[in-house]
């Protein structure tokens, strides 16, 4: 990764910091995007080894957004070699239990976020890894996507959208020399899940493994790492979980 021009959507905190980081350890430079976490996208930063990495921020629910963004951070790296979609929303919204409005609401901001706007961050971030006569995509999904999430239906909805939309791009990419690979983790020691991870759930939430725990961010950055690498080229299209054999799929 020596050299190369990473961005990260959603790097301020979670995966997509322990992301970062083990891109900036591998000798890459990083452009750390950020929603609403600019103290924490900063810290992100302070963190990562070497230099010439960057802070770009945008809401990828805003499309004029996302493309000034993407072009912020190859304009500061000077190109693009890896975008890995990282960033993503997660609001509870079951059916029978919420307002039509609040429904309409969750399904709105979830698919905007972890959808359409990991599109656009793509459509915009293509043109850079083609001037570099290549390069990688990494989405990060989820295994909700497989096996469904029945308090946050858009949330897996979001999640198998995405897992087609990389699929679809790997097909239409590879051609110019563009991988394009998913992982799909469970349950991550983040902050976005630890009011589960803390209350009366961890255990149940632990014992769905055989290794009795979740996934750390640092195991997840290891294998958007490895998908990324010019090595693992010929591996686009692939989906990689990375949940501790929580879920298996046939």
């Amino acid at each position: 990764m020596t050299g190369r021009a990473v961005l990260v959507t959603g790097a301020s905190r979670g995966i997509g910091r322990a992301v970062a980081v083990a891109f900036a350890a591998a000798g890459a430079r990083v452009a750390v995007h950020y929603n609403t976490g600019a103290d924490a996208a900063a810290e992100t930063v302070a963190a990562l080894s070497g230099t010439g990495h960057v802070v770009v921020q945008a809401d990828l629910a805003d499309a004029a957004a996302v493309r000034a963004m993407v072009d912020a951070a190859a304009e500061g790296l000077g190109g693009l070699d890896v975008l890995v979609n990282n960033a993503g929303v997660y609001f509870e919204h079951p059916l029978t239990e919420v307002s039509y409005d609040a429904w309409q609401a969750a399904w709105s901001r979830t698919l905007a976020t972890n959808l359409v706007g990991a599109a656009n961050v793509c459509y915009c971030a293509v043109p850079h890894l083609r001037a570099r006569g290549g390069g990688a995509i990494v989405n990060v999904s989820s295994r909700g996507a497989f096996r469904g999430e029945p308090d946050q239906p858009a949330y897996a909805a979001s999640k198998a959208g995405l897992n087609a939309l990389g699929q679809s791009l790997a097909l239409a990419l590879g051609r110019y020399g563009i991988s394009v690979t998913t992982v799909a983790p469970g349950f991550v020691d983040t902050d976005m899940v630890a009011s589960s991870l803390d209350g009366e759930r961890g255990d149940a939430i632990r014992a769905q493994s055989p290794f009795g725990r979740v996934a750390r961010p640092e195991e997840v950055a290891h294998a958007v790492l490895f998908l990324a690498s010019p090595e693992a080229a010929f591996a686009t299209g692939t989906i990689v979980d990375v949940n501790g054999a929580s879920y298996l799929r046939t």
